[in-house]
């Protein structure tokens, strides 16, 4: 054999190690590619997971709201009933409150604020004395804050 020059059997044994080696590297890189692709999706799926039961919640909540404004509107006319029944009511009352507050549920500020779309729902204007212009003068329907975001838009009357 020539000096500086290798064997038949040399050369194809490094080729084949050459080639072992290639096929490694393209096979951990694929194995990084899989391993950031599997940690993506079960990113995703926590992140979809937490908005279905943040939507499930709201949903129930907005229902809860709805039995609430009943009971807003029943109080007012108890008076007329049996003390134990308008104790009894109150008492359920404070109780969905209590629950509401406990979820982060919060009551949005309305008479006397000044008019803002991103929080009010105006259902009329009303000339008012007692108010400047864009003033809210009347809530018609209480709305509500989930945390620091808006459940539910308080319908009111604004002054002209």
């Amino acid at each position: 054999m020539e000096p500086g020059k290798k064997s038949n059997t040399v050369a194809v044994a490094d080729a084949a190690l050459d080639q072992l080696k290639a096929d490694l590297r393209r096979e951990h890189e694929m194995y990084l590619r899989a391993l950031a692709d599997f940690e993506n999706y079960r990113r995703r799926v926590e992140r979809d997971q937490a908005k279905s039961s943040a939507s499930g919640k709201r949903d129930v909540l907005l229902s809860l709201l709805e039995v609430l404004d009943g009971f807003d509107r029943a109080l007012p006319h108890l008076s007329a009933a049996p003390s134990s029944v308008t104790e009894g009511v109150q008492a359920i009352h404070r109780r969905l409150l209590e629950l509401l507050e406990k979820q982060s549920v919060t009551a949005v500020k309305t008479v006397g604020e000044p008019f803002d779309p991103a929080v009010h729902e105006a259902i009329g204007a009303v000339a008012s004395d007692a108010h400047a212009p864009g003033t809210v003068t009347e809530e018609v329907q209480r709305g509500y804050w989930l945390g620091d975001e808006l459940l539910r838009p308080a319908r009111v009357r604004v002054a002209r």
